[in-house]
Formats: structure tokens, C-alpha cells, sequence
């Protein structure tokens, strides 16, 4: 019987993953979780870069703690550079780019504009994939029409294809199994309009499972971990610090174990 998190199905295609859509399609959520799933089964010499320079709320960066602990190396703006939300292009992600081993997923702001980085680094990049995260009940990418177009400015912004899809369809604590597999409706649809694969659909992790069972392509749980600073900072409670190590502690024992 086919499971969530498929660790075949969930393996990057190429040294270097891109991870990109349109504003407020979840990318970042994506990012982590993704690349937590990766070091929980293993894959060695994982690297997260952020590369957000549109969204000051949801970076990869504020879950630097918690990838760290699973064993990944994060860059990003340093010390007090870490709120920054100027783009700080680092000379440590093209050495990254440039290097033969490890893997590494590279989370890019939204739209064309925070695809717009990536051309910095025309010229870097070897074997890769460009993913875009398509969340089907969010505003643009709600219709094949609309999907479809920020694909395409995203790459005309980029100077880099697309190579395949990913399903976030959610509506956040209201998400439902039907509504995920309805998301994964629509991208498939846009994969075929534009010859792209579905890479893997995600969901929540207590829906992971009855999704899986009904869908074709891998299924990446998700645990919500990225957080407004409004809705941090009331979470800087016992209940809130105490979910946030457990997740570390999770990373440190499956980095362990």
C-alpha cells in the first residue's frame, strides 16, 4: 500500500531544487517541510538557501533553528542581517550552486519579481529543477488561466524553465481531503496545458495519510511551522515554545537515530 512522504517519489531530480510560485502559495511551508523530510530519511549534505526577498513574514530563515538541528546547513543574511528585507545575495550560495556534491533547495520569493533573483546567478547553475508551487485557493492561481501565466512570467523573470509542479492546495485549518485532492485536480490540469509533471501534492500530516491512499503521486506531509509575527509572537507561550522543541527534538533524534 502506497504511504505519505514515498521517499523515492520525494527525492530532488537534480543536485539543486528551486522552489518557487506565486505570492502566498506556501513555498517557504514547502521548503522546510521538504527539506526536513529529506534529513529525516537520510540524504546527506543538504543545504537550504533563502532567497525571499519580497515576503518579510514567512523566510525560511525564522525556522534557521530548527533545520539546523535536523542536521541541514541554512544560508541566509547573517546576525543582525537576518531581518533584513533588502536582497542580500551571498557569495556562499553561488559556491553552493558551483559545487559537485550534496544537495541543495534553494527557496525564491514570490511571483516574477521574487524570481527575479535567480537571473543573479545565470551561469551557476548545473543539473536543476525549478518546481512551482501551485495552491489552488489562492488568488491568480485558482484557474488553469491564471496558474498557467505565473508560471510563465515566473520563468521570463528567472531566464530559467519550469521542470515539473507542486500541489499545496490548503485553506489552512480548514483544509480538507477533498479539497487537497481538487488542488491536485487543477495541477495536474496545468501540467498538461504546459507538459510539466506533477512532482508530489502535499497535506497536512494528519490528513497525509487517507490523501495518499487516494491519490497517484507522492504525498508530503506537512507540519505548519511557519508562522506570522503577529501569530509568533502570541505563540511565545509555554504551549508555543514547548511545540517548537519538540519539532527540534524530533530533527536531533531522527539526525541521531
Amino acid at each position: 500500500m502506497k504511504t505519505p512522504a514515498s521517499e523515492d517519489g520525494l527525492l530532488p531530480l537534480a543536485r539543486v531544487a528551486i522552489v518557487t510560485g506565486n505570492y502566498g502559495s506556501g513555498k517557504t511551508e514547502v521548503s522546510v517541510n521538504w527539506v526536513l523530510h529529506l534529513a529525516r530519511i537520510g540524504v546527506p549534505g543538504l543545504t537550504i538557501a533563502d532567497l525571499d526577498i519580497v515576503n518579510p513574514y514567512f523566510r525560511c530563515r525564522e525556522a534557521a533553528e530548527l533545520m539546523s538541528a535536523a542536521g541541514v546547513r541554512v544560508i541566509a543574511p547573517p546576525g543582525e542581517q537576518v531581518h533584513a528585507e533588502l536582497p542580500i545575495l551571498l557569495p556562499e550560495i553561488k559556491g553552493t550552486l558551483q559545487r559537485a556534491d550534496g544537495t541543495a533547495l534553494l527557496d525564491v520569493g514570490g511571483d516574477d519579481v521574487g524570481a527575479r533573483v535567480l537571473a543573479s546567478f545565470a551561469g551557476f547553475f548545473g543539473a536543476h529543477e525549478m518546481l512551482q508551487v501551485v495552491n489552488a485557493y489562492r488568488p491568480f492561481t485558482d484557474t488553469l488561466a491564471g496558474a498557467c501565466r505565473i508560471g510563465e512570467e515566473i520563468e521570463a523573470s528567472s531566464r530559467l524553465k519550469m521542470t515539473g509542479l507542486i500541489s499545496n492546495a490548503h485553506l489552512q485549518d480548514e483544509t480538507t481531503v477533498d479539497g487537497i485532492l481538487r488542488g491536485a485536480d487543477l495541477a495536474r490540469r496545468v501540467g498538461a496545458a504546459r507538459g510539466l509533471p506533477l512532482r508530489f501534492v502535499t497535506a497536512p500530516r494528519a490528513l497525509a495519510a487517507e490523501v495518499a491512499a487516494r491519490l497517484p503521486e507522492p504525498v508530503l506531509p506537512i507540519d505548519r511551522i511557519m508562522l506570522p509575527p503577529w501569530k509568533r509572537t502570541s505563540t511565545t507561550t509555554a504551549r508555543g515554545q514547548d511545540r517548537w522543541r519538540a519539532l527540534t527534538e524530533v530533527c536531533r533524534s531522527d539526525r541521531n537515530g
